[in-house]
């Protein structure tokens, strides 16, 4: 496991728990399995104890902080999947970006994109191993630490998100910046989403050779754009990076894994996405599960989308809402996770069962059927 004082991925322990895998695959299933996105998060007390006083990305770039803080949630709930701890911003760091958490605000970049010619400012060519190794690190560490209790998730942000976020400055109601640029510099958008979809690219297979079993891409701001918009900045590159992850990762002979596309808010784009190359769908609570999986056909395996407010209701409501959505998805070819990510003031109790109630009521659903 170590070599010259590095974490190597040598051997990893045999997977016991393959729920997940065999959901994403399309395979048959005992019962659903269940995961959370942001299941690693400050609703958890021992994650404040494990954060206090930490710099965010300074834990970010700790393999060992990282490691620990994605394993907090799976010593609590029956998980079917682990996610590795970190952020979405990594990339535009990556890029030479300087981004800065702050108390109260959240990312922040001190110096935003405002022209065109301040990509000439963000490196062209990115050496992930090195800009990015220590997620790597940190997923080849988690990987062994998980002794093959689940499977362990990796991810990236998706290029529109990362722009928007490099262009605003920080989170936005109306991402008007970022998409001002769209209308007013297609032709520089589009270099800069390349550029991003590049590196998203050889970030995400290195994610797979340090050891990750799965990859969800977040087009978290998908909601911020129009149809028309959506196809010419955000799915072409949402479709590249699906394509040639799959194609590197069978030049470099390294595991084949499911891929999960979350574009949040983009339920006018559902058929889009099925057909993108991914193998789930992930969907926000504001979509029917009928309608989606009437809209997305039967090769698709969806995943979510239970409203994280949800999960504010007494124990008893929540398990009557899991049931509904496990009738409307049904239990096969569906992972059940929320719409969007778990809230800081959500009860940890609440969250196990939300867990419970889908193990429970999936397997008397397969029994049913």
């Amino acid at each position: 496991m170590e070599k010259n004082g590095s974490i190597v991925p040598a051997e990893f322990p045999e997977l016991k728990n393959e729920t997940f895998l065999r959901a994403a695959q399309g395979e048959q299933t005992e019962y659903t399995p269940v995961w959370c996105m942001r299941q690693a998060g400050r609703y958890l007390p021992e994650f404040r104890e494990t954060r206090a006083a930490q710099d965010f990305f300074a834990t970010c770039r700790s393999p060992e902080m990282c490691c620990e803080l994605t394993l907090q949630p799976l010593w609590r709930f029956p998980l079917d999947a682990a996610i590795i701890f970190s952020d979405i911003l990594v990339v535009p760091q990556a890029l030479g970006m300087e981004v800065v958490m702050v108390p109260g605000k959240g990312p922040t970049f001190p110096e935003p994109l405002k022209e065109v010619e301040d990509l000439l400012k963000l490196q062209q060519k990115v050496d992930v191993a090195a800009e990015l190794g220590y997620v790597f690190q940190a997923i080849t560490l988690t990987r062994h630490k998980l002794e093959g209790k689940v499977p362990l998730i990796g991810f990236s942000g998706a290029p529109w998100t990362l722009m928007s976020y490099m262009i605003e400055g920080g989170g936005s109601n109306t991402m008007a910046k970022a998409k001002a640029w769209l209308y007013r510099h297609p032709e520089a958008s589009h270099r800069l989403l390349t550029l991003l979809t590049d590196v998203i690219v050889d970030y995400l297979v290195g994610q797979v050779a340090a050891g990750a079993q799965a990859l969800q891409l977040f087009e978290s701001h998908a909601g911020h754009l129009g149809p028309e918009q959506f196809a010419e900045f955000a799915l072409p590159s949402i479709r590249s990076i699906a394509k040639r992850v799959k194609n590197k990762l069978l030049e470099d002979a390294l595991p084949a894994v499911p891929m999960i596309i979350f574009a949040k808010d983009a339920h006018y784009a559902l058929e889009d996405l099925a057909q993108s190359g991914y193998e789930v769908v992930g969907l926000d609570w504001t979509i029917c599960p009928q309608d989606a999986r009437q809209r997305t056909g039967k090769d698709i395996t969806l995943q979510g989308n239970l409203d994280p407010c949800a999960l504010y209701a007494p124990k008893e409501k929540i398990g009557e809402l899991v049931k509904k959505m496990l009738e409307g998805f049904g239990s096969q070819r569906y992972i059940a996770n929320l719409g969007h990510g778990l809230y800081p003031d959500i009860c940890p109790e609440h969250v196990g069962a939300f867990v419970d109630a889908v193990h429970i009521h999936s397997r008397h659903l397969n029994k049913c059927s």
